[in-house]
């Protein structure tokens, strides 16, 4: 894998020049126009880079967005990879690993999620404390070449930029929930006895994503802040039928609360 990474991010950086990215950010369903608060950026396509797989989920632009935001260089993914769109944990986590290589030392991971906490509401911002990984599945099998084989993952979110985040949150006036993210593999949305389980086991949200990356994270040292979008309420708990399409009208929904939280913390992160 190190070959391939290496061969990325050096076309990457080929197009970039002299910029150097500090702060990555992972943008979730329908969360993509934050982009548009990056600065002079520089746009290449995911089917531009080597070795890089491509998004095939509506909203999910498949491109990387170089530039500043406020005044912070960042490389953000306007997309991300999904293991459910049939590609193995090791491509799902490959952008994480040309995102090292680039030079990020912090990295912000946004999702769309389905609320568990009846505390939740459509619109809340949920700060990620923990996880629990129900995929099956993990990055780092047969694979040390970016790091450890064995982590400690007791502080996978750092409670530094957690902590950032609700100063932050309380200055601009967003209230922001905070809990364990539940990640299954999707692409069916969990049944209400799913949810049931989830809710014992201590989930406040679940979702799709997040989680591979995070691990990969870890193992690259890099420090991890996690939000996610509470788009709708689970099945069982909320009275509508699931579709993505409500997942993307609730992510634009938050959208514009999480793109006010993450300039300010973004400031703090360098």
């Amino acid at each position: 894998m190190r070959n391939k990474v290496e061969e990325a991010a050096k076309a990457i950086e080929n197009r970039l020049m002299a910029m150097r990215p500090a702060v990555g950010l992972i943008l979730g369903s329908g969360l993509g126009g934050i982009v548009e608060s990056i600065k002079n950026p520089v746009v290449i396509g995911f089917d531009s880079i080597p070795h890089f797989p491509v998004s095939t989920v509506k909203g999910h632009a498949g491109r990387m967005i170089f530039g500043k935001m406020e005044e912070v260089p960042v490389a953000a993914m306007q997309g991300r990879i999904h293991y459910y769109e049939g590609y193995d944990l090791k491509q799902v986590v490959f952008p994480v690993y040309v995102l090292k290589r680039l030079g990020i030392k912090k990295l912000i991971v946004t999702n769309a999620a389905g609320g568990i906490n009846n505390e939740f509401e459509p619109g809340d911002l949920m700060l990620i404390n923990d996880h629990i990984n129900l995929l099956g599945d993990n990055p780092l099998i047969g694979q040390e070449e970016m790091g450890p084989r064995f982590i400690d993952m007791s502080r996978a979110y750092s409670p530094e930029l957690i902590e950032i985040a609700k100063r932050k949150g309380n200055m601009l006036g967003i209230k922001l929930r905070e809990g364990v993210y539940a990640c299954m593999t999707g692409p069916s949305y969990e049944t209400p006895a799913e949810i049931r389980m989830l809710k014992a086991i201590g989930a406040d949200a679940v979702g799709m994503s997040t989680v591979p990356e995070v691990i990969a994270a870890r193992q690259c040292e890099i420090k991890v802040l996690a939000v996610s979008c509470i788009t709708n309420m689970a099945a069982g708990i909320s009275p509508h039928v699931l579709s993505h399409e409500e997942v993307l009208e609730g992510a634009r929904k938050s959208e514009k609360n999480l793109e006010r939280l993450l300039k300010e913390v973004v400031k703090e992160m360098i």
